[in-house]
């Protein structure tokens, strides 16, 4: 449970500051991906983003 939580903490880290970079190359702005503005904030929900990032881990951790 420990290295699950641990693991997710760092994914979500890591992809917070990558996700200036990633939307330059199109990453969440897929057809799926979720923008809204409420209070004054921009609120993301890229669904289709993670399905493709998981599919690409997938490809990438069978070929290893």
């Amino acid at each position: 449970m420990l290295r699950w939580t641990l693991t997710i903490f760092l994914s979500v880290i890591i992809l917070s500051s990558a996700l200036p970079w990633l939307q330059k190359i199109g990453l969440g702005r897929l057809p799926g991906d979720v923008r809204f503005r409420l209070f004054g904030r921009e609120w993301v929900l890229p669904f289709a983003s993670t399905v493709l990032l998981s599919l690409i881990a997938l490809v990438v951790g069978r070929l290893l």
